[in-house]
């Protein structure tokens, strides 16, 4: 066992003294030491009942036979942090969560190890520490967060934040607000729509990593303690089999990965962090392929913000095993792959059916013949920037206006909140990519406004930044490259026309080439924003959106 680096032997005894201060005994030693990662915390609501979890996961582990030994991770609330500085502290979390893993795993020599996330930027940092340690791994998430009901109608968190915006508007008033966010979040649990944190656990589901109804099974749900229990026994089976995380986060996981992200309607943020996983798991990417599995990726889902239904409905049609099985019927992923389970896709589907076709659409009757999500490319963005498609209104799918262009999110909201952006505006929000924000902020805050003023089908807006899971309407995001290199987004000016055509893949700032090169020799490079800490050695670092904002 790899464990016995670190407890047996004479040589061993100091070692062994310090796991008998915490009350091991040599019966409990002398097992498999399992690791297991615990993001439980007291702020954010997809991790507040994680205790819960992990109890069910020790047990598991126990029954099979191991030594469980949980560790903590840290972990923001995107929705807490969103509007203001906080939100720099968001997506920079996920290196320290994959870094932290790596050490206190390596230093202990565990055999293998549980990661129990569910928010944002946890599942994604626990998923690159998977594949950069290669050990035996299982992921087991907290389950989502039921949908809230205000009145007659079910409500997700995107709808309080669509409600600031009502309020600017006159449309609300402030104790219609206070009675509604009362309602919103009735549960702990990830967000309830096809958010980030939703969209990362059911992605983890596809690449193998979860048991069946990892991404799926309500946070509140007896059945979600069951699964735990069963991913304590399963990581059991899986050290004694030697099946590693780079042995299921194969390149072609990650390929059905990618079509099952089409499928669903996934957040963009998932087109951040699957290449960061992948290059921690050895595993090539290109952005420009996702085009191409979109093309031929049908959208079954239209979960919220793209839709009115969420997590508890996929749940209750079948979940991530029935999206797998419409997508098999057209060899539209691989089926032959390994699994957390040591059983192939194909094993684990079979006999899956798809109860609610009205939530999950058949695949011969999809809501589009093409994916979720879209990288468009153009003079604006050489390389790339992303829209969640399915969530655009059809008015949207071509857009032609002029640009207002503003340096920060703040500069940005002020503006919507004095009714300065009018219909047609495409809303240009710069150096807020992941070395000019820094820390690359969601602007939620931004895009609810503006559907809150019904303005989501008459305003398109590119950043360099991003936008949250909850976010709705022609935002497009990861601008690549970023404002702060000098890149063309930086040279956009207020009333420069830019068109977007979302089918055709396309971004263009209708300015001459000519133009550009004289707006580019002019460019002086803005001061940093932040000058020292963790954020500062963050931006002297991280590579563009279109690479994953990896460290290197």
């Amino acid at each position: 066992m790899r464990s016995d680096k670190a407890k047996k032997g004479i040589e061993r005894a100091p070692h062994r003294s310090l796991f008998k201060a915490m009350g091991y005994t040599d019966e409990e030693l002398a097992r498999p030491l399992i690791g297991i990662v615990n993001s439980k915390n007291e702020i954010i609501p997809g991790h507040i009942h994680l205790d819960s979890i992990v109890n069910a996961v020790k047990a598991g582990v126990r029954m099979a036979g191991g030594t469980p030994m949980e560790f903590p991770a840290i972990g923001v609330c995107d929705g807490i942090a969103m509007g203001h500085e906080g939100m720099k502290y968001s997506l920079v979390t996920r290196e320290l969560i994959a870094d932290s893993i790596e050490c206190v795993a390596t230093a202990h020599a565990f055999d293998a190890l549980v990661m129990i996330p569910n928010c944002d930027k946890i599942v994604p940092g626990m998923l690159m520490a998977a594949g950069r340690l290669d050990l035996p791994t299982i992921f087991i998430s907290g389950g989502a967060m039921l949908a809230g009901k205000y009145g007659d109608k079910r409500i997700s968190l995107t709808d309080m934040f669509e409600a600031v915006g009502t309020v600017g508007a006159g449309g609300m008033s402030v104790k219609e607000l206070g009675e509604m966010e009362k309602c919103a979040c009735p549960t702990c649990g990830s967000c309830s729509g096809m958010f980030t944190a939703n969209s990362m656990n059911c992605v983890t589901e596809v690449l193998g990593m979860g048991l069946p109804g990892n991404g799926t099974i309500p946070a509140v749900m007896a059945e979600r303690i069951a699964l735990a229990k069963k991913a304590g026994m399963a990581i059991m089976n899986l050290l004694e089999k030697k099946i590693t995380a780079r042995m299921i986060m194969t390149p072609e996981a990650f390929e059905n990965a990618l079509a099952a992200d089409m499928a669903l309607g996934c957040s963009t943020n998932t087109l951040l962090h699957i290449p960061a996983i992948a290059h921690e798991a050895g595993v090539p990417f290109d952005l420009r392929k996702i085009n191409a599995i979109s093309e031929r990726t049908p959208n079954l889902c239209r979960l919220a913000p793209a839709g009115n239904d969420f997590i508890e409905d996929l749940y209750a049609a079948g979940g991530i095993s029935a999206v797998l099985a419409e997508l098999a019927k057209k060899k539209l992923i691989n089926t032959k792959l390994l699994t957390v389970t040591g059983k192939k896709i194909a094993d684990n589907i079979k006999g899956v059916v798809n109860r609610n076709p009205a939530v999950l659409r058949p695949i011969e009757n999809p809501y589009s013949k093409t994916g979720g999500i879209a990288v468009l490319y153009g003079n604006l963005a050489p390389d790339g920037c992303v829209v969640k498609r399915s969530a655009v209104a059809p008015e949207m799918m071509k857009h032609s206006g002029p640009a207002r262009v503003f340096d920060s999110e703040e500069d940005t909201f002020a503006a919507l909140q004095k009714g300065e952006i009018k219909a047609g505006d495409v809303v240009v929000i710069r150096y807020e990519g992941p070395r000019g924000g820094p820390g690359m902020r969601e602007m939620l805050s931004v895009t609810a406004a503006l559907a809150g003023r019904g303005l989501d089908k008459d305003v398109a807006l590119i950043t360099d930044g991003r936008f949250s899971g909850a976010t709705r309407g022609a935002s497009i995001g990861h601008c690549s490259p970023e404002a702060a290199t000098g890149a063309p987004i930086a040279l956009v000016q207020n009333g420069d026309r830019i068109t977007i055509d979302i089918n055709a893949y396309s971004v263009t700032l209708e300015v001459d080439d000519a133009e550009l090169a004289r707006r580019k020799e002019a460019w002086k490079a803005p001061k940093p924003k932040v000058t020292k800490g963790y954020l500062s050695r963050y931006a002297r670092m991280v590579s563009s959106a279109d690479k994953g904002a990896i460290l290197t």
